[in-house]
């Protein structure tokens, strides 16, 4: 069974099997699906779509119109602007250099996701990049350092490969 729930004076959907923690701001007309985990105090802005079993922090934010596909967490400090795509299982860091046995929360990089940009499926951004308006990474792709707008960027590490337009088209 579904519910809508009224949050912050804004509707939105979400699935029975997902949880929302109280003091987590959505917006209205965002879906969140199934197995999702949203945390207190992230922010999602309106019609987004969260695919199944996503997370997202605590102190993540999530501009307008935003598609995270399934199987992505959203980790701290990570900020995604309006209208950027999210591809199935891509992968956001928080720590460059993680240990089990080492507390590193106070070395939380921010990681910035431009509007419009789109993150290919399996793709990884390492914290700390920034990824520029309606850049584009290809699928499988690792990106350890910022994405210029506009550039078409793939590879392990990704490089820029050319450039697109809005539509994602690649430039000739």
């Amino acid at each position: 069974m579904e519910n809508i729930y009224k949050m912050s004076e804004k509707l939105f959907f979400t699935h029975e099997s997902s949880y929302v923690d109280e003091g987590a701001q959505i917006g209205e007309g965002t879906k969140i699906w199934h197995f999702c985990h949203i945390m207190s105090g992230a922010k999602i802005g309106k019609r987004c779509s969260i695919g199944q079993n996503v997370n997202i922090s605590s102190r993540a934010v999530i501009g307008d119109g935003v598609k995270i596909q399934n199987n992505v967490s959203v980790y701290d400090d990570v900020i995604i602007e309006d209208d950027v795509f999210c591809g199935p299982s891509c992968v956001f860091t928080n720590v460059i250099n993680p240990r089990a046995f080492v507390e590193r929360k106070h070395e939380y990089k921010k990681t910035i996701v431009k509007k419009g940009a789109s993150i290919g499926a399996n793709a990884t951004i390492v914290c700390g990049v920034t990824i520029g308006e309606y850049a584009l990474i290809g699928a499988g792709s690792v990106v350890t350092k910022d994405i210029p707008s506009y550039a078409l960027a793939y590879g392990n590490p990704a490089r820029v490969q050319g450039e697109v337009d809005e539509n994602g088209e690649k430039e000739e």
